[in-house]
């Protein structure tokens, strides 16, 4: 579920949709948290053998550490990859706002954390973007994204987080002890897809992709 401050917006016929902040979101404020309303398509799904569905849950959906493709209900599909995002996922299941966000900017993510497939060409315009997101940025960057989530955690308490009611008990035991003892603390990198699953997850979608695109 996206933050409830947010609209879909059409940037360009080439980029299509984009999500934009209608209020004011302070840095540490979850964007978007994983609920019990996300579709979930296990490896194993059958429709993801047909191209009618296929191409839509391709576009839409990110990978999870198991291997399954996760395509949220509401608007949070449409937040686009920006080198410099303004939000990033965590390894608790929600995605937290990086620095403060004012009204009317564009809502954008870190892909690289969404256990790519094949590498993506980018042209998010940013003075850092790496023209390229792979499928090795995870291992690259991901203690510096941590650092910069550890940063934002520590305003989580200080701001208004109209998302926190949809956060598990589970994890929000996790997240006090965290932050009111500063370990142990949950690494992006429990996104990372396990090793063994690696390639492995969906053996025939990547052939199926190539056979179809």
């Amino acid at each position: 579920m996206i933050h409830p401050h947010t609209e879909l917006r059409i940037i360009s016929e080439t980029v299509g949709y984009g999500i934009f902040t209608s209020k004011r979101i302070p840095k540490g404020t979850i964007t978007y948290i994983k609920d019990e309303l996300e579709l979930v398509f296990k490896p194993t799904d059958v429709r993801l053998q047909d191209k009618k569905y296929f191409d839509i849950i391709e576009r839409f959906s990110y990978i999870d550490n198991k291997g399954n493709r996760i395509l949220s209900w509401d608007l949070s599909k449409y937040v686009n990859h920006s080198c410099n995002a303004n939000t990033m996922s965590t390894g608790y299941d929600f995605e937290i706002a990086l620095r403060d966000i004012e009204a009317g900017e564009q809502l954008t993510d870190e892909y690289g954390i969404f256990n790519l497939i094949a590498d993506m060409h980018c042209e998010c315009g940013e003075s850092n973007c790496r023209k390229t997101i792979r499928k090795n940025d995870f291992d690259i960057f991901y203690k510096e994204w941590d650092s910069r989530i550890k940063q934002s955690l520590s305003f989580l308490k200080k701001v208004e987080q109209p998302l926190l009611p949809f956060m598990d008990q589970k994890t929000k035991e996790q997240l006090d002890k965290y932050l009111l003892e500063g370990k142990p603390y949950k690494s992006v990198y429990n996104l990372r897809l396990k090793k063994e699953l690696n390639g492995l997850a969906n053996p025939h979608e990547l052939n199926f992709l190539l056979k179809h695109k």
